[in-house]
């Protein structure tokens, strides 16, 4: 799959940009970049002459109605999401897995890397996290492990992984795609040339036709990952034991033992939440396929640490504890950091980028456990509407923006809660109307959690 000698039009010169920019360099083709920003060969895509191009890469900055992608459609350009780029320049040879779905991806993705380390492998976890995929499919490694949006699943073709899983497909992305089930159409693609195991939660039908559906390659077969007893080609929990009926020679007759729900222990204050458990299924699911031992599993998740800004406490002070969950930039995942916390009343700090959301569900799933909202975000209206309509009697707070949001925001927080109270950052929205990233936004706020005094 050389590029050498394409005349490659790159949209935006974010991270996904300039590792598509310095692939190109390498492997001989020629690059022209566009961005607004102002740090490209040009700034819109009508400044060039759109017939001396072979082929667009575009960054998931650029949604299929901006104007830049319709011209280059009305061109006749093929448009190459980062992800079909990287598997078109990639180091051939090495199995890639795909993890996706509206909440749970990264964790997911993290956990096939912790449990494939176990096994002895070299495994380059990226996507949307770490080194850019690019880069990480021409690198040297036993194993790409892929978090992948439905942004960049949209322009994706001949992507061909050995084993793929979309974790669940809610409401998200939506001011992107377009509709709802644009979004899902797009999720379903990554299913789509899967080698060997297209892995899914067996409780969820949606999940599940989307499998049935994909356009695989002969040989491939479903694995579905349940809370409870497996069935054959499943994985499950036997008495807490994690149970492995898919990768095993007798599968209708044997099991194999793969760890414990106890592993995922440590990562929680109180019992272990399902949907941890589902993660760590489909984590070992997708491990197993590219020829993980079983006992690798449970030694991966016990070594496994969530990420920095998922449920993550920064710190108690006067008894109420403050949970850095910045990661939550949709409903579904703000639905699951309160189902992973201990029981007790809840400070929220929510808003930001709604992208489209309606927060309906979000607000009638948490009400009972939330005490107050601190309302952030440049557009309050969608998640506001959502809690005067389905929550009216928790009192809201509306902190303006500004460079002292965060500051103003946990100040707020801490007016409102009491002893045994947490103070919950879950925004269930993007970040970027106010900070660089949901990155930013978490260390903001754990920074004005620790200063206070």
């Amino acid at each position: 799959m050389s590029i050498a000698g394409l005349r490659v039009l790159i949209l935006g010169v974010g991270v996904a940009g300039t590792s598509a920019l310095r692939a190109c360099r390498e492997d001989g083709a020629h690059a022209v970049t566009v961005d607004a920003n102002g740090k490209a060969d040009h700034r819109d895509v009508s400044e060039l002459d759109l017939a001396e191009f072979d082929v667009v890469m575009a960054s998931a900055a650029f949604a299929p109605h901006s104007s830049a992608i319709v011209a280059c459609q009305e061109a006749g350009l093929p448009i190459w999401s980062e992800m079909e780029f990287a598997w078109r320049v990639r180091r051939e040879g090495v199995p890639w897995v795909l993890v996706t779905g509206t909440n749970g991806k990264t964790t997911t993705t993290q956990m096939v890397g912790a449990i494939a380390e176990a096994g002895g492998m070299d495994v380059a976890v990226c996507g949307n996290m770490g080194i850019p995929v690019i880069t990480a499919g021409r690198e040297e490694h036993d194993l790409v492990a892929v978090e992948i949006a439905s942004l960049q699943l949209h322009f994706t073709e001949t992507l061909s992984p050995h084993a793929a899983v979309c974790l669940n497909a809610d409401d998200d992305h939506t001011d992107w795609h377009g509709t709802l089930e644009a979004y899902r159409e797009a999720k379903a693609r990554v299913y789509r040339h899967v080698q060997v195991a297209c892995v899914y939660p067996a409780a969820d039908a949606l999940v599940e036709s989307m499998v049935e559906e994909a356009e695989v390659v002969e040989g491939c077969r479903a694995v579905g990952v349940a809370l409870g007893s497996p069935a054959p080609s499943q994985l499950g929990v036997v008495e807490g034991i994690l149970a492995d009926r898919a990768f095993v020679a007798d599968r209708r007759r044997e099991a194999a033992e793969l760890g414990h729900v106890s592993d995922l222990a440590h990562l929680v204050a109180g019992s272990v939440p399902p949907y941890l458990v589902t993660n760590a299924l489909a984590a070992a699911a997708l491990a197993r396929a590219v020829g993980v031992a079983p006992e690798a599993v449970g030694e991966g998740l016990r070594g496994f640490a969530l990420d920095k800004h998922r449920t993550a406490f920064v710190r108690e002070i006067d008894g109420v504890s403050y949970v850095d969950d910045s990661k939550a930039t949709n409903a579904h995942a703000a639905i699951a950091a309160f189902g992973g916390m201990a029981q007790g009343s809840v400070v929220w700090i929510a808003g930001g980028q709604p992208k489209g959301q309606e927060f309906s569900a979000l607000v009638q799933a948490v009400r009972d456990r939330v005490k107050a909202v601190v309302l952030i975000g440049e557009d309050p209206a969608p998640l506001l509407s959502a809690l005067q309509g389905h929550a009216p009697d928790i009192p809201v707070t509306r902190v303006e923006p500004g460079d002292t949001v965060m500051a103003r925001a946990v100040a707020s927080a801490r007016s409102l809660a009491v002893a045994g109270d947490t103070v919950l950052l879950s925004p269930a929205c993007a970040s970027f109307d106010q900070f660089a990233s949901y990155a930013d936004r978490g260390e903001a706020f754990a920074e004005q959690a620790r200063s206070l005094e």
